[in-house]
């Protein structure tokens, strides 16, 4: 098989263009005989001659036009990838993977995503589906760039391994039945419901996002049935089984339930996004964060 030489092919590509050896050596800022030393290795490496005197000048041979020819291509596909190059390094382009807990998916990634198709069509991004700390996890195995994660969920500030991002103060609110007493009541808190049979998880980030709160707030919530999807959680609302803490940012909500806002001690939890230490810089991750940013807060900057 005969040995391909880009630049030597890009030189003679050059000349077919220029017409001359020294319009050529213009156009690639070298000299005459390094043009013409060049084009004849390159000849001795493909087995053809390439050039033939045509008086005081040279003229490329059939074999050189066949040569290019076939090399055509190759030179349009290596400017797609200069362009596609220059696309990623200006975060235009490249693959995101992004770990998120169920509910931020709906909420933040999913806007993100339709927002970078529009604007960004080049930056894929694949989400993977975890618990708030498992996120975490994929994270520092290198199995995600970017993680979406609940901030009681999140290592400390001081840990080396992360940069964390502030993204939204997520409000929680109380789930009730529509026939509840209280569903209708003016100025509810948390205390109101002190008597309650509560629903959420026996474990894991809820369970202490909910004791948390009532236990702020001055009781100790009674757990009266175990769940942790958002399914079961408001199918039980609905059916009078008990209330419910649920963030305004899930999914799934049922019109037989009816969500009131809290009043002063109305609990939040805090959602951010964490990349490795450094890795925010690269460019797709960096327009990714973005979209998540406006996402969580579409308002205009002011």
């Amino acid at each position: 098989m005969a040995e391909w030489d880009l630049r030597k092919l890009r030189i003679l590509r050059t000349l077919r263009e220029r017409g001359t050896v020294t319009a050529t050596a213009e156009a690639l800022h070298m000299t005459p005989s390094a043009v013409s030393q060049q084009l004849t290795n390159l000849a001795a490496q493909l087995g053809v001659p390439l050039l033939e005197a045509q008086g005081r000048r040279v003229r490329l041979t059939d074999a050189a036009r066949l040569v290019l020819a076939h090399t055509e291509p190759v030179f349009e596909q290596l400017e797609r990838a200069d362009a596609a190059l220059a696309a990623y390094a200006r975060g235009e382009a490249g693959e995101v993977r992004v770990g998120a807990f169920p509910t931020a998916v709906p909420a933040l990634v999913v806007p993100a995503v339709r927002a970078l198709r529009a604007t960004h069509p080049q930056v894929t991004v694949r989400v993977r589906e975890a618990e708030a700390a498992e996120a975490y996890d994929l994270l520092a195995a290198g199995e995600v760039d970017l993680a979406l994660s609940l901030a009681a969920e999140a290592p400390s500030a001081a840990d080396p391994r992360f940069t964390h991002v502030p993204l939204l103060a997520d409000p929680l609110d109380v789930a009730l039945p529509p026939d509840h007493p209280l569903a209708s009541a003016a100025g509810l808190t948390l205390t109101d419901l002190a008597a309650e049979p509560w629903i959420f998880g026996g474990s894991g980030p809820w369970s202490d996002i909910t004791r948390r709160a009532c236990e702020a707030a001055g009781f100790s919530p009674h757990q009266g049935h175990s769940a942790t999807g958002w399914t079961a959680i408001l199918a039980m609302v609905e059916a009078g089984m008990g209330v419910a803490l649920v963030p305004r940012t899930a999914a799934g909500r049922r019109a037989g339930v009816v969500l009131r806002e809290l009043g002063t001690d109305r609990p939040v939890r805090h959602v951010v996004a964490a990349v490795r230490r450094g890795a925010g810089e690269a460019p797709a991750v960096a327009r990714v964060l973005h979209a998540l940013r406006h996402a969580a807060d579409p308002e205009p900057e002011r």
